[in-house]
């Protein structure tokens, strides 16, 4: 097995050298250039390399400083009108009356089979994720060590959750993430065993590798939207599945449907044959990026959001559905991984995807080439970049809408929303199997329920909940599969670690490499 793994992943090596002989060998035919050199040709292949190894990685999507938000909104707008849902009960008492938790819920549910799908590839990273307790478990005293980095605290026990507020997280992410859990409890009932863990809910993970080191530092467990190769927290979808109301955008799956729609309504080839990008121009390192915009000079057009003024117009220029009109759509990161990701790469565009540091639950299995096009991170070379890759998928078409279309098929088929149910599911269980204490309700928890998070609301956050109401279902998570081939994945870790280490040829060559890749 072992073998076959590690065969396996060189197989993968040469199909990416491979397609990237292939880039070079189709690139655009413009007039004659300087003649490069056998060593300047070689070092295009190392760096081109590069820059697809380095890239399969990826909240601040967008980062609203200094506007004032009220929780919920009454704007007015176009109604949308949402579809019936089966087995949607929630028991919502009368304004004046408490409401409590029913005790009706179903403690477990009879499943029709035993058998379940194979998860996604991406699924096992849970247990790389998981590592650092692997040997020694989870202690009390470890889960709250993490308090200080803490939102809150979220204990399960006997199939119900209980929360614990230390600070109030921005906007409403520790609203809808916790939403998240509930609707989770009700679709698998009974599943889950006891857990105690502590969520964190700012933009950038806290854990940092070298602040632990060995076997005999208990590091302290904490969850979180993303992580780093410098960081230990543990990867959990964002609260963005279940809806953002504060800048209107809908829960996933109806998103993903007015996406689909649009990709429909304009083909690839009729888009605008320039790279597209709109945003927070404001935070982490993107301030660099509005200088790339320009048609004529970049082949880029890069709009500062202005989200105060979205704010006050009810968000008529934020429909995302609506954003999928050019050939090329940009990702880049901003304070850390973002949700636009998502929303971008389900496109169909070919995705421009800014070398980032950080990555959520499912964009380290992104693929160069297949998923996306790399992009120089470096400020110097960042523009450059970007016209580059819009000239090359404007000459080979083919090969360009072949990437978009990979981009969206896997956003499309691996990021539904019951394989988001069925990751957090499994996050869970294999972080409760490290256990070394059975997990209490502390002093000061409160218990929770979706009647009293889904029925006081109102506006636009009452509306996604409503709509995102999940129901007991008897069908079984997807299988979890198999931790990777420590062999294999060393032997990944070993060449992206060589590969990474050319950076500094970047950018000594990128002039001598675009000469080359376009002569």
């Amino acid at each position: 097995m072992e073998e076959l793994q590690v065969r396996s992943f060189r197989t993968r090596v040469a199909k990416l050298v491979s397609g990237v002989s292939e880039v070079v060998r189709l690139r655009p035919v413009l007039p004659p250039r300087k003649v490069v050199s056998a060593t300047t040709a070689s070092s295009l292949l190392v760096v081109v390399i590069l820059g697809f190894l380095i890239s399969s990685r990826w909240i601040d999507f967008p980062t609203f400083s200094g506007i004032s938000f009220q929780k919920t909104f009454s704007f007015s707008q176009t109604p949308f009108h949402y579809p019936k849902r089966e087995g949607y009960l929630l028991n919502c008492t009368t304004a004046n009356m408490t409401i409590i938790c029913p005790a009706n819920y179903p403690a477990t549910l009879k499943l029709n089979s035993s058998s379940s799908e194979q998860c996604p590839d991406y699924f096992r990273w849970i247990h790389e994720d998981l590592l650092p307790w692997k040997k020694r478990g989870i202690t009390r005293k470890m889960v709250e060590k993490s308090e200080k980095f803490a939102h809150f605290r979220l204990v399960i026990v006997n199939g119900t959750a209980y929360v614990k507020q230390y600070d109030k997280a921005y906007q409403s992410r520790d609203l809808f993430t916790l939403w998240g859990v509930l609707q989770l409890l009700r679709l698998y009932p009974g599943r889950l065993p006891d857990l105690d863990l502590m969520f964190q809910c700012h933009d950038q993970p806290s854990i940092q590798k070298d602040w632990y080191w060995g076997w005999l530092t208990a590091v302290p467990p904490l969850f979180h939207y993303c992580g780093s190769d410098t960081t230990l927290d543990i990867v959990f979808p964002d609260w963005s599945f279940w809806g953002w109301p504060e800048v209107n955008i809908k829960p996933w799956e109806l998103l993903m449907k007015d996406i689909e729609e649009g990709n429909r309504k304009t083909n690839w080839t009729d888009r605008e044959a320039f790279a597209f990008w709109r945003g927070n121009l404001y935070t982490g390192p993107r301030a660099k990026l509005g200088e790339c915009n320009s048609t004529k000079d970049w082949n880029a057009v890069i709009y500062n959001h202005d989200w105060g003024k979205e704010v006050t117009e009810g968000f008529k220029d934020s429909d995302l559905a609506k954003q999928c009109t050019h050939r090329y759509k940009v990702y880049m990161e901003g304070n850390a991984w973002s949700v636009s990701e998502k929303y971008i790469l389900a496109c169909d565009s070919m995705t421009l995807l800014v070398n980032p540091n950080f990555y959520d639950f499912f964009t380290r299995s992104l693929v160069p080439m297949k998923h996306y096009w790399p992009i120089n991170e470096h400020p110097k070379y960042i523009c450059r970049s970007i016209k580059f890759a819009v000239e090359w998928g404007n000459t080979h078409t083919e090969k360009a809408q072949e990437i978009g279309r990979g981009g969206s098929r896997f956003i499309k088929d691996e990021i539904s929303m019951a394989n988001v149910y069925d990751y957090m599911f499994h996050v869970l269980d294999e972080y409760g199997k490290l256990f070394r204490y059975k997990p209490s309700i502390p002093p000061g928890a409160v218990e929770l329920c979706s009647e009293k998070w889904g029925c006081s609301p109102n506006g636009l956050e009452k509306t996604d909940k409503v709509e995102t109401m999940a129901s007991p279902t008897q069908r079984n998570p997807c299988a979890m599969p198999a931790p990777y081939d420590r062999r294999a994945l060393r032997l990944f870790r070993t060449t992206f670690d060589f590969v990474t280490g050319e950076t500094c040829l970047w950018p000594a060559n990128t002039r001598s490499v675009a000469s080359a890749a376009i002569s």
